[in-house]
């Protein structure tokens, strides 16, 4: 008997979601691919990147604006790839050709299990209204999302997680919280969160269910 307590206040009450690479397939060559070289393309979407896209892109995510990271960009890279850079940056809608396979079902069995769903993301102020733009249907599956470049924070840096929480009420012990990088599970584990790494829909499912919730 004496464990019962803390086993209702474990009960997972709701499930945060990372957005690019759990929620949304973003793929930078969908954007890019057939506008510009192949080998340009290439080299711009490899894990080295000599251009800067992902570095200028984190600068991004943190809240810098555009605006001013464009002047920077071309004092790096040059004319020719500035225009590259703002080409992505103003159709920035195409490198998010889909969903991830399986968490529209996902987000519609835990609403129908009684479990809270939100969004937490590493992602622009000035590019995050096309998630929702393609994907309506997540801003309507998801009660809320913490987006990092109206924030001036970001994961994996506790600050961010601990303003979800409050922000919506949540209490960490009873939040499970899925993200394809290592770096951000860990810093949500670092604040008492479930964190797990996510890879697809199914193995998800099998994290959530280890954790007592019924999907």
């Amino acid at each position: 008997m004496a464990n019962t307590p803390r086993a209702a206040d474990d009960t997972i009450t709701d499930v945060i979601f990372d957005f690019c690479g759990v929620l949304i397939d973003w793929q930078c060559r969908a954007c890019l691919e057939g506008q510009f070289p192949d080998d340009l393309v290439d080299a711009i979407c490899a894990d080295d990147d000599p251009y800067g896209f992902y570095r200028y892109e984190d600068h991004m995510d943190s809240g810098e604006e555009f605006a001013d990271l464009i002047v920077q960009y071309r004092g790096e890279f040059g004319d020719d790839m500035a225009q590259v850079f703002r080409y992505y940056i103003e159709h920035y809608a195409d490198s998010l050709p889909r969903m991830i396979p399986g968490l529209k079902e996902l987000l519609d069995d835990l609403r129908h299990a009684g479990i809270g769903s939100w969004g937490l993301t590493n992602w622009s102020h000035e590019t995050f209204h096309t998630a929702f733009e393609r994907f309506p249907q997540l801003e309507t599956l998801l009660g809320g999302t913490v987006v990092s470049g109206f924030e001036r924070k970001r994961k994996p840096h506790a600050d961010i997680y601990e303003l979800t929480l409050q922000r919506f009420g949540l209490k960490a012990n009873r939040c499970a919280f899925f993200d394809d990088t290592a770096a951000n599970v860990t810093g949500a584990n670092a604040v008492g969160i479930h964190g797990m790494q996510f890879t697809d829909a199914g193995m998800a499912r099998r994290d959530l269910r280890r954790l007592g919730v019924r999907v």
